[in-house]
């Protein structure tokens, strides 16, 4: 299992990433969250098997329709065994 931090930043609130985030990530089983920041981009923290998370990370770096993602940071952090994933405020 591992987990990831990622920042997307574009033209990504108000165009229901979070929502396709939640949908995308508990679709491959993965756990963690997504929020978004005051700065206008999107964080997210998930893990998984790895096959699970660079499908994640695959997603992430195009988004939904709505969205223009311009740019993903990714980091690896250490996996915290969490059950689900969420929106988180």
């Amino acid at each position: 299992m591992i987990r990831k931090h990622a920042v997307v930043r574009g033209q990504v609130q108000g165009v229901g990433f979070r929502y396709y985030a939640l949908t995308e990530a508990s679709h491959l089983n993965l756990a963690g969250y997504v929020r978004n920041r005051p700065d206008g981009s999107v964080e997210l923290e998930f893990e998984g098997p790895e096959a699970a998370v660079a499908r994640m990370l695959t997603w992430l770096a195009h988004g939904p329709r709505s969205a223009i993602v311009d740019s993903l940071d990714v980091s690896d952090i250490p996996p915290l065994g969490e059950a689900a994933f969420a929106i988180a405020y």
